[in-house]
């Protein structure tokens, strides 16, 4: 079926000044943003119609992707570019060996992408397939830069992803909580982080020598008969104090 062409010569004009534009810039994603100078339902039914003529593909709502003739067929969108576009409009951030290796605590890459994200869904075009998502974290991580984000998830998974031996982990772990006031950032989101994460943070905390007003919040979020088994970090000296586990 024949995409309908631009009724007036104003949508014709628009029509032809996207096309010109994205099959001139070779193998790139488009954004409507990208056509700011022109009419935006005009660039929106333009690319409409690019789609139905197989000029570009729709990875989502409001992103393109124009390939290029291979060998192999026609090119694919870089995956690493296109995540990065997703995560302008839904924070993404490294979860998993993918955080631990972001932190400095493994040099191992991950042979399946990892990432968390705030968003109750990602759209699998933008992600891929095989990449492993998790969703529905804390709106609150939306706040939180990549590093921040990534090392509360290392939290959450008690650094089983670090391949440094025990001490070292915990040593680089307090490292990182002292730069830039990662620890104040992460404090204040900790109130909607998982009891278990919540006492962590309150051991690393005391560890770091913050005074208890500071840490008074975590402390009567927590249930004081609860008991949680902080693995690796069980070993900082006021784990006990955070009702870990012997």
């Amino acid at each position: 079926m024949t995409p309908a062409k631009p009724r007036t010569p104003r949508e014709r004009s628009v029509a032809a000044q996207v096309r010109r534009r994205i099959e001139s810039g070779g193998d790139r994603l488009w954004r409507l943003d990208d056509f700011y100078d022109l009419r935006p339902l005009a660039v929106a039914q333009a690319l409409s119609r690019l789609v139905r003529a197989g000029v570009v593909e729709r990875l989502s709502k409001g992103v393109y992707y124009h390939g290029r003739a291979t060998s192999f067929g026609r090119s694919l969108p870089n995956r690493s570019a296109v995540q990065k576009l997703a995560a302008r409009k839904r924070p993404i951030f490294p979860s998993g060996l993918a955080a631990a290796n972001v932190l400095g605590f493994t040099t191992q890459a991950a042979a399946q992408a990892e990432v968390a994200t705030s968003a109750s869904h990602l759209p699998r075009r933008l992600v891929g397939d095989t990449t492993r998502v998790h969703t529905r974290r804390p709106g609150a991580w939306a706040e939180l830069g990549e590093h921040d984000a990534a090392l509360l998830d290392f939290l959450r998974q008690l650094g089983r992803a670090s391949e440094l031996q025990p001490n070292e982990t915990v040593r680089r772990t307090l490292q990182l909580l002292r730069e830039s006031n990662r620890f104040e950032r992460l404090l204040k989101v900790s109130l909607t982080e998982p009891p278990r994460v919540r006492a962590l943070l309150g051991a690393l905390g005391a560890e770091l020598g913050k005074s208890d007003r500071v840490l008074r919040p975590l402390r009567a979020s927590l249930n004081p008969l609860s008991r949680f088994d902080l693995e690796v970090f069980g070993a900082l000296a006021s784990a006990a104090d955070w009702q870990a586990k012997e």
